[in-house]
């Protein structure tokens, strides 16, 4: 059995997506936060959104990485 070779020539492009998603996300519920009255469900949303803010800035420092890789021809 094979195995598939390592493409990551679209990894940024997908890193960017999900970037994105979670952007989008954490807007929502910024959103759902300033509407809401529960405050549970306030402390909630804000707990997620700093697991989001972190995941973001993962994310966009794996962009550089795989940018930079992709630039050196990935070696």
């Amino acid at each position: 059995m094979n195995n598939k070779p390592d493409d990551r020539k679209d990894n940024v492009d997908k890193i960017q997506n999900n970037i994105t998603n979670t952007i989008e996300n954490y807007n929502l519920a910024e959103e759902t936060i300033e509407k809401t009255d529960d405050e549970k469900g306030k402390r909630i949303l804000e707990q997620k959104n700093e697991r989001r803010q972190d995941s973001i800035n993962g994310m966009r420092s794996e962009v550089k990485d795989e940018a930079l890789d992709k630039k050196n021809g990935y070696r």
